[in-house]
């Protein structure tokens, strides 16, 4: 137990030191014409060290926060911003979707063709099938990335067995603990997976989750970029490495999310009832008029 608290203490001290290194020496990881430098990524992008960047990050501005609740308002509300301002606008996938559905029907069933090209000049020509399975992109863009802006907009699905009971401080409380012990562990566990998963399919020799920094530099000698374009049908669509970017994208916005939340329950805590939902950007439909009617 003892060794455990002394490895946490030790890697958020590290932590300044492993992000100031970072940022005084950003040739080491930014050049990417230099081969180690991408191995650099690869390895501290899913690394204890990086973690602790991110949850030193975390104390630090909580501890300011808690000393200047403006900050950690300025904290929230950027944050919810982010998460509002990316899905407000991924949402518009859902739309491009049904009318890209449409014309595949159209060119396929009524002028009889195999293909559909797009473009002047240069044009972007790909078969029926290809622009069939390019679909699944954008519902996987809704759901990545518009996840963060459906928990701001309270539209996600919630059994309040227990919590609409109890008083205003028990339910930020419980929020707390929920975005510690359930949204950040989720987010951080979904990284890991993501980012060796996506880096496997981009670069080779494959990296693996359990090499080593130098293990990783010793590869980069033989390190070239080998994107995966390979479909499930022959002419079918071949981009499904970003997937896996968007899994990436999707651990990160939750992670940066439960900070986020766990700050408004915070200061929602501090501050007692009148302070519920301040600042809370949410859609409408009109005046009075919530756009997810009954969900918050």
């Amino acid at each position: 137990m003892i060794d455990a608290v002394l490895w946490f203490f030790q890697n958020v001290a590290m932590a300044f030191v492993n992000f100031g290194y970072a940022v005084t020496h950003p040739g080491l990881w930014l050049d990417w014409s230099d081969k180690q430098a991408i191995m650099r990524v690869v390895y501290y992008g899913g690394s204890v060290e990086f973690f602790f960047v991110v949850f030193t990050t975390f104390l630090v501005l909580t501890g300011i926060g808690i000393w200047r609740k403006g900050v950690m308002w300025a904290c929230v509300r950027g944050l919810e911003g982010f998460a509002n301002t990316v899905g407000r606008l991924v949402a518009w996938a859902g739309l491009v979707m049904v009318i890209q559905q449409i014309v595949i029907v159209f060119v396929q069933r009524i002028f009889a063709r195999p293909d559909i090209v797009l473009g002047v000049g240069i044009p972007l020509e790909f078969d029926i099938s290809w622009w069939a399975e390019e679909l699944k992109l954008y519902n996987a863009m809704v759901v990545a990335l518009c996840c963060t802006y459906t928990f701001v907009q309270g539209g996600h699905v919630r059994v309040d067995l227990i919590y609409a009971q109890v008083s205003h401080r028990a339910k930020r409380g419980i929020d707390m603990v929920g975005s510690l012990v359930f949204m950040m562990p989720m987010a951080v566990l979904i990284w890991m997976y993501g980012w060796f998963f996506l880096w496997r399919h981009l670069i080779v020799p494959k990296p693996s989750a359990s090499d080593t920094i130098d293990r990783l530099l010793l590869k980069a000698r033989a390190l070239r970029w080998n994107v995966e374009t390979i479909g499930f049908s022959p002419n079918g669509f071949n981009g499904y490495f970003l997937f896996k970017v968007l899994l990436v994208f999707f651990a990160g916005m939750i992670f940066l999310h439960a900070m986020a939340f766990f700050w408004r329950s915070l200061l929602e805590y501090r501050e007692g009832l009148e302070s519920t939902d301040r600042y809370l950007d949410r859609d409408t439909l009109g005046e009075g008029e919530e756009a997810y009617e009954g969900t918050h």
